[in-house]
């Protein structure tokens, strides 16, 4: 597996590993990553973020089969966020969400002092993960967050 920033030619295959994803958790809902009008078109978008990137990995054969993306939280001084973490089925148990997550989390410490992440509670392997990456579970949401499906939240310190 290789890890890159995101090209335009890669924003068709991640918004539908995004959309499938969601789907698979029956999550093709308002308020989730499933309606943001970014999605098509990631990789321009991220580029025109300040102290922000996309990151995607690509197997043997140069396919994206997932990605992670880091970009400022609202008005926040110093707080990013963690965004659109999502990995093929394929490429799933492989370690690759760890692997994407110190890619994001090593560029955010040049940047930022917390990084933020919204997700759902049904989604365990995710959540243990942040867990286990030394993320602390929130009561809410920060004021500012756009994903009102969400159901449970996380900040990390960055240091």
């Amino acid at each position: 597996m290789q890890i890159r920033e995101i090209e335009e030619k890669d924003n068709q295959t991640m918004e539908q590993i995004i959309k499938r994803s969601l789907e698979s958790f029956n999550l093709n809902i308002p308020g989730t990553a499933y309606f943001d009008p970014q999605l098509s078109s990631l990789a321009q978008f991220y580029k025109q973020q300040s102290n922000g990137k996309y990151w995607v990995a690509v197997n043997e054969q140069d396919e994206v089969v997932g990605g992670v993306g880091i970009a400022a939280f609202g008005q926040k001084t110093g707080i990013c966020e963690l965004q659109k973490l999502y990995i093929t089925p394929e490429a799933q148990g492989m370690g690759l969400s760890k692997v994407l997550m110190k890619v994001a989390l090593d560029f955010a410490k040049e940047h930022y002092t917390h990084c933020y992440l919204e997700t759902l509670k049904k989604l365990q392997a995710a959540n243990l993960l942040y867990i286990k990456l030394g993320f602390q579970q929130l009561e809410r949401p920060l004021d500012g967050s756009e994903h009102n499906a969400m159901d449970a939240w996380y900040i990390k310190e960055l240091s």
